[in-house]
């Protein structure tokens, strides 16, 4: 006999005890902060449980927005010497279309040799310079795109078209968050506005708005529209979350949807918890002196950037499991995109950074947090050899090869992968994908990047695509 929507008791009796059983249970282990690909494979969601073998819990990208020089910064070009406006056979690819050939900007920057790795570090850079001996290198990344809108998405999400998630999501998919009262994935942007495309950089994608990346201001209120309404006390908060609990049970025990309701108290609960923490968290007023002087919060020039770089590493202290800080928002010479004067655009850029940067390596590593905590530094491509125009040094884009820096969580310091061509126009030598950028990460995360799945659309999505992508093994410790 069938009752129970069609269904006989048996049936019934049988789903809900293994499949409401299930979720239950899962949501046990997730407040025990069990991986959240432990909460995937419980349910059937298609996800691959990783390998536990990295060494990283934390990432901190440093987003260079609009494509620093590599050969203006530490990609080191010494037959470029001399070579100042002469006219050479290059092929490049960029705003401009493909050409052919153009006249060369020679480095406008002087490059020395810092630590004990010897490394070649441009003026740009003197702070960050000193800590080349905990960064690792990459001189021969590629990109698919050689356009800002299309080139981000595929530096964040894998690909140049937009829908996918990025790699915050994909962090926080595959090992769940560490703190329940913050974000695991947080994202502050440049004073000057956001990046092109602008939310879908640090968009969940497919995958559940939970693990969407979150925008979080270092100065003034951290998220906006946090605080209550008027009239809503905690008190009243509290007594919301408890009947949204309780109907959330008894839609359980009618076997009805319990899928958006759940979801939107899990969005309450975090809402809830980040009134109280996240105002904390952006306390600096518990910093030292020497701290604030350290990130540069002491110079008008680096205070913004500082903040941030400060913000990230309390962050870390909290369990925040992705963050993602922009350098340059907005358009033109609002961030690195060095289309004119070159010289102007990335002392700007540089200047405003270096020194935070450079703050951020060293406190985490004398508060032994580097060693768990993965700092990447790069944009979303590189600049041209040459200049763009008849008249001035501003530089095209590139991303047929640019430079992009590791350190900390299980990056091996002081090494450089990979080459581009005299000019640097080109990788030549142990071509890098971003693909192969995203492996890296996945796996100091301990997350096997050619395992790690999301089930969409009928096909085990992965952030590093079908084909199987080998993580950039040179500079694993």
């Amino acid at each position: 006999m069938r009752n129970f929507c069609g269904r006989t008791r048996r049936e019934f009796v049988w789903q809900a005890g293994a499949g409401f059983g299930s979720v239950a249970l899962a949501s046990l282990l997730a407040q025990e902060q069990f991986p959240a690909n432990a909460w995937a494979e419980s349910t059937g969601s298609g996800a691959s449980h990783p390998e536990l073998h990295g060494k990283a819990t934390n990432v901190i990208f440093l987003f260079m927005y609009g494509g620093p020089s590599h050969i203006d910064t530490f990609d080191y070009k010494p037959r470029m010497t001399g070579m100042d406006g002469k006219t050479v056979d290059v092929k490049t690819f960029g705003r401009g279309g493909h050409k052919s050939g153009g006249r060369v900007v020679e480095p406008r920057w002087k490059f020395h040799q810092y630590g004990e790795c010897g490394k070649w570090v441009s003026d740009l850079f003197p702070h960050v310079a000193r800590h080349v001996d905990d960064i690792a290198f990459l001189h021969s990344m590629t990109a698919d795109s050689p356009i800002h809108g299309s080139a981000m998405l595929m530096m964040n999400s894998g690909r140049i078209l937009s829908g996918s998630p990025t790699l915050g999501s994909w962090v926080n998919y595959g090992l769940g968050s560490e703190n329940k009262n913050l974000p695991g994935y947080v994202v502050m942007l440049d004073r000057t506005g956001g990046p092109i495309s602008g939310a879908k950089n640090w968009t969940s994608g497919f995958m559940p708005a939970s693990f969407q990346g979150t925008v979080l201001n270092s100065q003034g209120p951290p998220i906006l529209d946090l605080n209550r309404p008027e009239g809503m006390t905690m008190e009243l908060q509290r007594d919301l979350l408890n009947a949204l609990r309780s109907t959330n049970e008894q839609h359980l025990a009618t076997r009805a949807d319990y899928s958006e309701l759940s979801a939107r108290i899990r969005a309450y609960e975090l809402a809830y918890n980040m009134q109280v923490h996240a105002p904390e968290a952006v306390d600096f007023a518990q910093e030292t002196t020497q701290t604030h002087a350290l990130y540069g919060m002491d110079q008008e020039r680096t205070r913004d950037f500082g903040s941030k770089c400060l913000l990230a590493r309390r962050l870390v202290e909290r369990g925040v499991r992705f963050i993602q800080i922009y350098s340059g928002g907005n358009h033109n010479d609002s961030n690195w995109d060095a289309h004119g004067d070159l010289e102007k655009n990335h002392n700007l850029h540089a200047g405003n950074t270096d020194k935070p940067i450079a703050g951020l390596l060293a406190d985490l590593k004398q508060r032994g947090l580097l060693d768990n905590t993965l700092v990447v530094w790069g944009g979303e491509f590189g600049r041209q050899p040459t200049a763009e125009y008849a008249v001035g040094s501003g530089r095209d884009h590139n991303s047929y090869g640019f430079t992009m820096w590791l350190a900390g969580g299980g990056i091996k310091g002081g090494h450089s992968v990979g080459a581009t061509d005299e000019l640097g126009a080109a990788a030549v030598e142990r071509p890098l994908h971003v693909k192969h950028l995203h492996a890296t990460i996945l796996d100091r995360m301990g997350l096997d990047p050619n395992r790690l799945s999301y089930y969409y659309s009928g096909l085990d999505q992965k952030l590093v695509g079908v084909e199987h992508v080998e993580p950039i093994r040179e500079i694993l410790a």
